[in-house]
């Protein structure tokens, strides 16, 4: 959707402007947060360890994500202009690395305590959810994460709410799995799994970035093949399901160590 008389801020205090975008990026790691603290704390995790965790894991998720947007789409900043990289108040940042480097940074911090990863990394899934609902709304109100144009009546595609779309998808099928039981590790794996998949099957076919190797594009229906998520795709299909086996295999395994 592309909204040109909306405003990305939500308020301004003097030269202080406040995004939406931060507004629900803030509320979805909040509500995820306390979600994962409130569900290890009933599994007997110690409080002071969970309340370390969340902070490092949020820390490095923000750091990954500015990173990698950095990496992906302007590498040249590292060299030429390095003060670019650090200025996440002006946007960019990219989901996959707020997953990897939340991720690492929190596996490395359960192998040194000598905690058990994989029940935390499956309540984290209901934190990402809401996250990818929110910040795609977030998308709207800054003007960004555009779908392409089309010849269709609608213009371009709302590749935004294709986003929202997903991210109620995922949260819906969380907690139907919670039903389930499925060994620890699972509802992570599985999120990594069918998030991707729709990722560069649906929101990247019809999202305005650039083709890495354009084998295909029509202009008409706005969609297109390959961006580099596309391309990067099948290796992360492929990771995710290496892992779901294992879990399902052998449930009381660790996997991390």
């Amino acid at each position: 959707m592309y909204i040109p008389t909306i405003s990305p801020y939500a308020f301004k205090i003097g030269p202080i402007a406040v995004h939406w975008y931060g507004i629900f990026m803030a509320i979805s790691i909040a509500i995820g947060g306390y979600y994962l603290y409130k569900e290890a704390m009933k599994l007997n995790y110690d409080e002071d360890f969970l309340l370390n965790l969340l902070m490092i894991v949020v820390i490095s998720g923000v750091i990954g994500a500015r990173l990698m947007f950095v990496l992906a789409n302007y590498p040249e900043w590292f060299i030429k202009n390095p003060i670019q990289v650090l200025k996440i108040y002006e946007g960019g940042l990219s989901w996959h690395g707020a997953v990897l480097g939340g991720f690492l940074a929190g596996l490395y911090y359960c192998r040194k305590k000598g905690v058990r990863i994989n029940p935390l990394e499956d309540f984290a899934v209901l934190g990402l959810s809401i996250g990818n609902i929110l910040v795609r709304i977030g998308n709207i109100f800054n003007q960004e994460v555009l779908g392409r144009p089309t010849e269709f009546a609608f213009g371009r595609w709302p590749a935004q709410l294709v986003g929202v779309a997903m991210g109620v998808i995922l949260l819906i099928r969380y907690f139907y799995i919670q039903k389930k039981h499925m060994p620890d590790g699972y509802q992570f794996w599985s999120f990594i799994f069918y998030y991707q998949l729709m990722r560069g099957l649906i929101e990247e076919t019809v999202r305005d970035n650039p083709l890495i190797w354009p084998v295909y594009l029509n202009e008409k229906w706005g969609i297109g093949f390959f961006t580099l998520t596309q391309l990067v795709t099948p290796f992360i299909l492929i990771l995710a399901y290496w892992m779901i086996r294992r879990v399902l295999n052998d449930p009381n395994k660790q996997f991390y160590n």
